[in-house]
């Protein structure tokens, strides 16, 4: 077992290692925004959660029907913590990993992972184009319009929601906040 401890830049370089494209690596960014926001509201790591966050789809990539699979192999090879690979894990739970979250950590990157990409497809039809006038309402109005966004998996973001304990629309406007604060990197 190692000491080793991964920063953000590490995180960011094994990342960029094994993802190419633009749109993985703003998912990866607005997780990671999300995550970090969410940390600092728990009264969390901030870097440890965010580190997860960025690092969550390392494999998705190179690897899409061996997902979270080859992520424990590649981390487990780069010496990351057990703590780590287990929450980056947990966000596949019941898709591509039987890995339950448990942890307040683990319960938050499998709530958000989907509503991420949900917020942000729903920033992208608005007039601004922004997450930064947009409101939870915004995102619901688009929720049962299984053609808007389908392949968001909304079941997750709802169990996610049910897990963590909080309304959905408390839960989007968390994940609009998050994002909004990365809003410069995402474009």
């Amino acid at each position: 077992m190692s000491d080793y401890i991964p920063t953000r830049e590490d995180a960011l370089e094994l990342f960029r290692k094994y993802n190419k494209t633009e749109s993985l690596m703003k998912h990866a960014l607005a997780v990671e925004g999300v995550m970090r926001y969410m940390a600092g509201k728990a009264g969390e790591n901030e870097d440890k959660w965010g580190i997860i966050g960025l690092i969550h789809d390392l494999d998705y990539e190179m690897y899409p029907e061996q997902h979270c699979t080859m992520t424990k192999e590649i981390l487990e090879e780069n010496n990351w913590p057990e703590e780590y690979i287990r929450a980056v894990l947990s966000h596949g739970w019941g898709l591509a990993s039987d890995i339950e979250p448990v942890t307040k950590l683990e319960k938050t990157i499998f709530a958000i992972d989907e509503l991420t990409g949900l917020v942000t497809t729903s920033a992208l039809v608005r007039p601004s184009k922004s997450v930064m006038d947009m409101e939870a309402r915004s995102v619901k109005k688009k929720w049962t319009d299984k053609r808007f966004a389908a392949g968001v998996d909304r079941s997750v973001i709802e169990k996610g929601a049910e897990m963590l304990g909080v309304s959905l629309d408390d839960l989007i406007t968390d994940c609009i906040m998050g994002m909004r604060e990365v809003a410069a990197q995402l474009d």
